[in-house]
């Protein structure tokens, strides 16, 4: 058959490896399935509190830096480079040019979705506007408020601008208040994401953003799943000029049951599972060795100690709880080492319990976490009960019943079920026990409806500052009729702020941690807490995934994620030698 030149021609531009600057990767294609344990709990990247939400965001929504997903170091994103003035007050970033937001009705043409400076700075001003309520984002509490010269004058209607971000001879600059050594890192979060000033971002159809993957729909069939296809307009290239994402497809399904999430991924229908059934460990361990022992394995198992801490806090507006004694009482009246033996199956990264802070001491290299274990709190039923006397209410008489809120799985509610048990058996106090969605817990959380509540904080950065927050006296509303999003328990302790402050205003890691040690040591000596375990899960990946990073704070970036079974030969090279 002749074929004309024109067409070998044509032929060769559209297979040849530097044609168009757009070449393949010979293994791209395919869809990456993995469970989330609950739907999406925003709806605008700058309102994210929950993990899960997060990790669907982060692969449609992008900022001006991100976090490298093998060692959590801060990157350019849309930023194409920046540059720290010397006093560490301004930030100046080169923004990259042709990068289109995501196909939406909103846009009249290709070149209307070319992302601008406008839409930063749009970004950042919607970030610092009240909501309809009168309320704060969470990107505005937690990266503006404080940081950026002029965002509380904006917030408060005082300026139409935020003066602290401006636009420069074409670079993006933004001047804090004070020098924070963490701000980049809190820039790379997803509340401090870019969207377009064109697209309102009310429905999941306009999820419209930069990154690799662009929303398309959520089935409710079976099991609900969020679909996000492949942005094929992505601006980045792999270290060879091969398009990015090699992904066609990602597939997140919503399903809070363990069970269901294991034979979900036993029968190949997900690619990883994040987190074992307490009864399907010795299972999926033993009865599939096989699989791990393999070589070239079909499995591979994952013990990556996170930057999590599961948690109780207390009422702190409850009269009962604010005597110290009487939290004090509770976290001596509870056997951790009981529930990461018996309930948690040893699926837990430490034993002992430190604070608020999850001691990855390979992360946390200079954390005094001995300092913050000796004001901890042992299993010490004795010292309880008198602490719980002293406070007025021996054995637990004329105390009341507690009220403990969690959310539905079965690892939430087994262990409410046992903490309310030694409860009543070391105190004398009666626990009730009320479960709800998440959105509901978290909502009435931060209403304080509910004696205690069931938490978790997974790292929003490599820094003590991420969980310290959530206790800062200054993130408590004025008003007791106003939802805190971040300070939950309304904690307020003088001792514990002061320190947290100084850390704040450190120019050295060094120094910053050491304050914020002294901190962590006088929060857990005046506890609003109950520090329970941290986050140590056996995963499980099948091994044909590969470049899926795993790191401690389970930040998961699928950019440069593909499908490839290994040979025989080829494993033995590359671990066997």
């Amino acid at each position: 058959m002749r074929i004309s030149c024109f067409l070998l021609l044509f032929i060769w531009i559209i297979s040849g490896c530097d044609s168009w600057n757009s070449k393949e990767f010979e293994h791209a294609g395919g869809t990456f399935r993995m469970v989330i344990d609950m739907d999406l709990g925003a709806k605008h990247p700058n309102l994210v509190t929950d993990y899960y939400t997060n990790t669907v965001f982060t692969q449609i929504y992008e900022g001006l830096v991100s976090l490298d997903p093998e060692n959590l170091k801060v990157r350019p994103q849309i930023a194409e480079s920046f540059t720290t003035s010397s006093d560490g007050i301004i930030y100046t970033f080169i923004i990259r040019k042709n990068i289109l937001f995501h196909p939406h009705q909103a846009f009249a043409s290709d070149d209307d979705r070319i992302l601008t400076t406008d839409d930063i700075i749009h970004s950042f001003e919607l970030a610092c506007t009240k909501d309809k309520r009168g309320l704060p984002t969470t990107a505005y509490t937690t990266i503006f408020e404080k940081n950026v010269l002029g965002a509380k004058s904006f917030f408060e209607g005082k300026a139409k601008k935020i003066t602290g971000i401006q636009v420069k001879e074409g670079k993006l600059e933004i001047k804090l208040i004070a020098q924070d050594i963490n701000f980049l890192n809190k820039l790379a979060n997803i509340n401090a994401a870019i969207t377009s000033k064109k697209v309102s971002l009310s429905k999941k159809k306009d999820f419209i953003g930069t990154g690799p993957f662009w929303y398309t729909e959520t089935l409710n069939d079976a099991q609900k799943t969020i679909i996000l296809e492949k942005n094929t307009d992505y601006y980045l290239k792999d270290s060879k000029g091969c398009n990015l994402p090699y992904l066609d497809r990602l597939e997140f399904i919503v399903e809070s049951n363990k069970e269901k999430q294991l034979a979900l991924f036993e029968t190949g229908k997900t690619s990883i599972i994040t987190s074992l059934p307490t009864e399907g460990i010795t299972k999926m361990l033993d009865g599939r060795i096989k699989d791990f022992n393999g070589v070239p394995p079909v499995l591979v198992l994952r013990n990556n100690p996170l930057l999590v801490t599961n948690y109780y806090f207390f009422n702190m507006d409850d009269p009962r709880f604010k005597d110290y004694r009487v939290r004090q009482a509770f976290n001596y009246a509870i056997n951790r080492t009981e529930i990461t033996k018996n309930v948690l199956l040893g699926q837990a990264n430490e034993i002992g319990i430190y604070g608020i802070v999850p001691p990855v001491k390979s992360v946390l290299k200079n954390y005094d976490f001995d300092a913050v274990g000796a004001v901890g709190y042992d299993f010490n039923p004795e010292l309880a009960k008198m602490l719980l006397a002293e406070a007025g209410y021996s054995d637990g008489k004329e105390f009341g019943i507690v009220n403990l809120r969690f959310n539905f799985g079965e690892v939430e509610s087994a262990v409410a079920a046992d903490f309310a048990d030694q409860i009543i058996k070391n105190l004398g106090i009666t626990v009730n026990l009320t479960s709800s969605t998440f959105e509901e817990l978290n909502r009435d959380a931060t209403n304080l409806k509910g004696d205690i509540f069931r938490s978790a904080w997974s790292a929003d950065y490599n820094s003590p500052e991420t969980f310290l927050q959530n206790f800062y006296g200054k993130l408590i509303p004025k008003s007791i009729e106003e939802p805190s999003e971040i300070n939950q328990s309304r904690y307020l302790n003088p001792s514990f702020d002061t320190f947290y402050e100084m850390a704040l205003r450190e120019r050295k890691i060094s120094e910053q941690q050491r304050f914020f040690n002294l901190a962590e040591v006088e929060l857990m000596k005046n506890p609003p807490l109950i520090a329970l375990w941290y986050a140590g899960d056996n995963q499980i990946i099948y091994s044909k995934v590969r470049n899926l990073k795993e790191n401690p704070m389970n930040y998961f970036n699928f950019r440069e994620v593909y499908f490839k079974n290994w040979t025989k030969e080829e494993y033995q090279n590359q671990y066997m030698k």
